[in-house]
């Protein structure tokens, strides 16, 4: 194939947390398997190509996602490479403003973009700490690392799920015990993190989160290729890996979840 195109869209306003480091992610991991790969930045003002190979957005504050909504809806490329399924990971902020609305400190209602069957409410404090998910999609096994650092909490529609089922920390929300399915427990709801629908893969997780968690950067990579790709050894990562686990294994298994 052609070199692999990997974007990063609007990174002076949704780059507060430096996601701008999974397309990094990204490109290197490509580039170790021989695939030629190259990052492409679209700021505000930029055309919005709907033709790139894997999108990424980042997180930011108010002020942000209300420029990113304004650019997102006077420029289509965005929502037609989702409905030509090209593969989108969403961080955080971005989670909120690809859902229906979301509202922000002031309490006021902002119309998103309609990309995720979600809405998104202030959650009353602010989750800050270690998150640690349990992923609930097909191509993930191992538990999923990061740093959330949110006020609001995302509630999902029935054409959203989950990334996964939280481990450690606080995630979006709680998922309602009638869409867990034939395995949940009908007497409970659980916490959450995260929305797939489609193409899009959303969570909370900063970190970058590819950085830490390379089994979803090469899921990602795999869509956008096509096909299934060779195991990748780097030293270091499984390291940094042992090390954030390790941080809240202990809690883990004290609190029994």
């Amino acid at each position: 194939m052609s070199a692999l195109r990997i974007g990063v869209l609007l990174p002076e306003v949704l780059g507060t947390y430096a996601d701008g480091g999974n397309a990094l992610v990204l490109a290197e991991r490509a580039r170790r398997r021989g695939i030629d790969a190259r990052i492409e930045y679209v700021g505000v003002g930029d055309a919005i190509p709907d033709d790139l190979d894997i999108y990424t957005l980042g997180g930011g504050e108010d002020a942000a996602q209300e420029l990113a909504v304004e650019t997102f809806t006077a420029d289509s490329g965005l929502k037609r490479a989702v409905e030509a399924g090209r593969p989108l990971l969403a961080i955080c902020a971005s989670l909120q403003i690809l859902g229906h609305w979301y509202t922000d400190a002031r309490n006021r209602k902002v119309s998103g973009l309609g990309l995720l069957d979600l809405t998104t409410l202030p959650q009353g404090k602010r989750s800050i700490g270690e998150l640690v998910v349990q992923p609930e999609i097909e191509g993930l096994s191992e538990p999923l690392t990061g740093f959330e650092n949110h006020g609001g909490g995302s509630r999902l529609g029935p054409l959203a799920r989950p990334l996964g089922r939280v481990l450690f920390g606080n995630g979006n929300s709680t998922l309602p015990a009638d869409r867990q399915g034939a395995e949940g427990d009908a007497q409970q709801s659980r916490a959450i993190d995260g929305a797939v629908q489609g193409s899009i893969i959303a969570t909370y997780l900063h970190g970058p989160v590819l950085a830490r968690n390379p089994q979803l950067a090469d899921l990602l990579l795999e869509r956008a290729c096509g096909h299934e790709l060779e195991p990748l050894e780097i030293p270091g990562v499984d390291e940094l890996r042992k090390e954030r686990l390790g941080a809240t294994i202990s809690r883990l298994d004290r609190d029994g979840r």
